[in-house]
């Protein structure tokens, strides 16, 4: 598709402590489903909504992440002609069609902070940002693809939301808003983590966004909130004050890969999902 947005943020500095010891030397975000890391399925959405600038913010120990967007000469010298070779098409396919792109994040002061990071990559356009250990599916169109269609009739910020169990809360940015199309809805208040009885509502910000530009002024202008870190959504809570934020309930699912249940359970859904078309 053609598409207004071609350039994606990628942020991949965390530790990804839950997943110790697998990820002390290893990026969690090259956590493998399947036989594919989680942040190529990531690259793959973004590519299927018509951006092809990939911008990783990564950070200590993260090497991993830039070898496996380039060429490995050995190991093509090493399959090629062989019955493995297909195996590689699809990786290969991604590193001809994007620009892969990287700076550092050299402390860990929350998604705000590695969002704005990423101005030196993104420069003065909008973008889209992808958390890639939220593994997102959908029988259609991917969720990015989805939300650039609502881009381009809004050209405003959009945060991607699902319906989590009110027990939930206090793990996300959590939104209230007015509906204004088909589980569309422009969001008046935004509130990170909050106490269940807190909640605006059961509306939960997952890890996909659409951000314009002058996000970037704003994060500069954040202070630090929860846990000490700057969050995107204080960022975000002046943009719905200055103008107008969209929250989209997408259509598909989305696999929380962060946590061992929700990696377990993408795993699953893709295996038995191979083997159906299989």
């Amino acid at each position: 598709m053609k598409s207004s947005i071609n350039k994606c943020l990628f942020p991949a500095a965390g530790y990804g402590t839950r997943f110790l010891p697998a990820t002390k030397a290893m990026p969690k975000e090259m956590l493998p489903v399947m036989a594919k890391p989680l942040i190529q399925y990531g690259v793959e959405e973004a590519v299927e909504a018509g951006m092809n600038i990939m911008a990783i913010i990564t950070g200590r120990g993260k090497r991993a992440i830039e070898d496996h967007f380039d060429i490995s000469y050995e190991l093509e010298t090493q399959i090629k002609d062989t019955p493995k070779e297909y195996l590689l098409e699809d990786i290969r396919s991604l590193i001809q069609k994007c620009t892969f792109t990287y700076t550092r994040q050299i402390e860990m002061r929350g998604l705000g902070d590695a969002i704005y990071k990423g101005r030196v990559l993104i420069g003065n356009e909008p973008f889209a940002v992808v958390l890639a250990d939220d593994l997102c599916t959908s029988e259609g169109e991917g969720v990015l693809s989805q939300m650039v269609k609502i881009y381009q009739k809004y050209k405003c910020s959009i945060v991607a939301v699902e319906e989590v169990d009110i027990s939930e809360v206090h793990k996300y940015g959590i939104i209230s808003g007015r509906e204004i199309d088909d589980n569309l809805y422009m969001i008046d208040t935004m509130i990170e983590k909050p106490k269940q009885s807190e909640a605006p509502s059961n509306l939960a910000i997952i890890g996909r966004y659409i951000l314009t530009p002058d996000i970037f002024e704003l994060i500069a202008q954040t202070k630090p909130g929860k846990g000490g870190e700057i969050q995107i959504t204080d960022a975000l809570m002046m943009q719905v004050k200055k103008g107008m934020v969209l929250a989209y309930k997408f259509k598909g699912k989305r696999f929380d890969c962060g946590s061992i249940d929700g990696f377990v359970e993408a795993t699953n859904h893709f295996y038995q999902k191979s083997h159906t078309q299989g």
